[in-house]
């Protein structure tokens, strides 16, 4: 009789699944409270790591064309989708949901990836504009991503959730760092799993798992975040979220009550980390200026 070899699930940090630097675990449990698996407890330099990491990815990402992000993306849920049987046990298991249920999150998940590798190559035609001014300038703007952001993973819908918070952030340019729900982190760190192997560039996504008002707050006040989405965090720990974010003037996304994942997405995810840049440049007489932009 063979022995059943328990899983330890890693975090997801700059391509790689490492175990946490202060080597604490955590007992994940299925639905019915038995064991299940090991997660890592991921500490507050497991966060600083992946900031690390992820400034270094957005440094490869938001200079790669739109057409090449979309083509990654739609890589993503090529992935899964070969993985889809694995994800919707772990569903069944994890939350307890009959196959039907599971099997239609994964599915609806993987037609969220093929939405936002679609928005791409569009986000400048829809955000950006030609301004009309009084002057003889030419007036343009144009969306540009915000940087690093650090994302609260929700905790109903463990994979359509995860994939509806991570899409739009990696779809504008930006790099993020996810807080996984911490009573799902096989879930997100096997989704990790298929970002690793999707031609996603390291550092682009990271996810953490443990609890997240340990490392919640590290990443809320640290000054090479850019952008926080709090839609994971409720009650005491979004307001904390909110006023370690508000030292270093973090832009900061907060959805009034829990959203409904399996609804068409907007795009207000898309333009809460997205800059609008405005460039003015002169016609006619060669004496003016080359040009301005704020």
């Amino acid at each position: 009789m063979s022995l059943t070899v328990s899983k330890t699930y890693k975090l997801y940090v700059g391509g790689a699944f490492p175990r946490s630097e202060s080597g604490r675990t955590y007992q994940v449990d299925d639905a019915g409270g038995s064991f299940m698996a090991n997660a890592v407890l991921a500490s507050r330099k497991d966060a600083r790591d992946a900031v690390v990491a992820a400034r270094k990815g957005f440094a490869a990402w938001s200079k790669a064309t739109p057409y090449n992000r979309g083509q990654v993306i739609y890589r993503i849920a090529e992935m899964l989708q070969g993985r889809a049987a694995e994800f919707v046990e772990l569903l069944i298991v994890g939350r307890g949901v009959d196959h039907d249920t599971a099997r239609a999150e994964v599915d609806a998940a993987i037609d969220r990836l093929v939405h936002y590798a679609g928005w791409t190559d569009k986000l400048t035609a829809v955000f950006g504009s030609a301004n009309p001014v009084s002057a003889p300038y030419f007036s343009y703007s144009a969306p540009e991503p915000t940087g690093v952001v650090a994302v609260v993973a929700p905790v109903d819908a463990p994979l359509l959730g995860l994939v509806s918070v991570i899409a739009p952030v990696i779809t504008g340019g930006n790099a993020c760092v996810v807080i996984a729900a911490e009573q799902d982190p096989c879930v997100a760190v096997t989704f990790g799993e298929v970002l690793a192997t999707s031609d996603v560039p390291a550092g682009v996504v990271n996810i953490l798992t443990g609890h997240g008002a340990e490392i919640g707050p590290t990443l809320a006040a640290h000054a090479d975040v850019n952008a926080l989405d709090l839609t994971g965090a409720e009650g005491e720990l979004r307001t904390e979220l909110e006023r370690s974010a508000a030292g270093t003037v973090k832009r900061v996304y907060r959805p009034k009550g829990r959203p409904d994942f399996t609804a068409t997405p907007g795009t207000a995810r898309l333009r809460a980390f997205l800059e609008i840049k405005t460039v003015w440049h002169p016609t006619g007489s060669p004496s003016l200026a080359a040009g301005s932009s704020y």
